[in-house]
């Protein structure tokens, strides 16, 4: 029936986000920006609908369709550790659609017309860093601020420090320097966003992350896993800017002359490239690694290893 039919497309799901190629697919329909405009209704429909085929009471005439939807639309909005809706555009399938424009903005070489654009951009990294965290265990108001304002300030001085050291840089000619300045955002804001991710998700690393067995009982909290977890994200967020930030810049300099005979035209063409390079880059780069993450108890503290007989454990990576 499909109530079988879905449960084997999620068993083989599951053994093919083992691989790249599987996360990307799965992460393909988590980022679906159509998820965005799911109602209240929907969303709790959808939500009773997978409590029903969990406990095996589907209403008849339920297709392994719904159920695959459901299941789609919970995931793009539900948190898996709290069970909450993350707000809307701290949402990975909302990443593109209200970072787009920030991101747009930021590849200017203009010094003032660069800050305000950094801040805003990664005051929205850490926005959704913070969202789609590790949150087995409580962040109090105080450490979210602190982390916000140390990620940010540390963002926007890295943007802005480099973008004023290429300024000075007066040993190289105009044209080298007009040149680096189009690229300084690329590593400005993947350096950046390493201590956004890190910052904003310090708690994890100072009270751990709860490590869960075969059967998903958790079995301690982890400083090592919360270590790994982090890593693994802030690499995801070094990818993620890579095609943003390069290929518009390579993609606008071929329609230079062309844009020079059209300069209405040069907004909407560089948004438009924009949206279609984050578009493209975000599921590739949270595709890197699976969001439930698996480590030996080996690696871990002894008392995990004393608290269960498996050799493996997974804890929830974040986005």
């Amino acid at each position: 029936n499909d109530a079988k039919t879905f449960q084997c497309i999620s068993v083989l799901c599951c053994l093919l986000q083992g691989s790249f190629l599987g996360r990307l697919r799965h992460f393909v329909d988590i980022i679906d920006p159509r998820t965005l405009f799911v109602s209240e209704k929907q969303l709790k429909d959808c939500i009773q609908l997978l409590d029903d085929y969990k406990h095996g009471t589907l209403p008849p005439g339920v297709s392994s369709h719904q159920l695959w939807e459901a299941q789609k639309i919970k995931q793009a909005i539900i948190h898996p550790d709290t069970g909450e809706k993350i707000f809307m555009p701290f949402r990975m399938s909302g990443y593109v659609p209200f970072g787009t424009p920030i991101v747009s903005r930021t590849q200017t070489s203009l010094l003032w017309f660069l800050l305000f654009p950094q801040w805003l951009n990664q005051s929205h990294n850490a926005c959704v860093n913070y969202a789609n965290r590790n949150a087995t265990k409580p962040t109090p108001t105080s450490k979210f601020l602190q982390g916000y304002a140390g990620a940010v300030t540390s963002a926007v001085s890295i943007a802005v420090g480099l973008n004023v050291l290429i300024k000075n840089a007066n040993k190289l000619s105009p044209a080298s320097r007009t040149i680096i300045q189009r690229f300084v955002p690329f590593p400005a804001v993947a350096t950046a966003n390493i201590c956004n991710v890190a910052l904003m998700r310090h708690s994890e690393l100072s009270e751990g992350i709860d490590v869960m067995d075969n059967n998903g009982n958790v079995v301690g909290s982890s400083k090592v896993a919360a270590r790994h977890a982090i890593m693994e994200t802030a690499f995801t967020r070094v990818v993620l800017p890579m095609p943003i930030f390069v290929l518009p810049t390579i993609i606008m300099s071929y329609l230079e002359s062309f844009l020079q005979r059209n300069r209405r035209l040069m907004l909407p063409i560089h948004s438009f490239v924009c949206l279609l390079t984050f578009s493209l880059s975000l599921p590739v780069a949270i595709s890197l690694f699976p969001q439930m993450s698996e480590i030996e108890v080996s690696r871990l503290e002894p008392e995990i290893a004393v608290a269960t007989e498996c050799k493996s454990v997974t804890y929830n990576k974040g986005l």
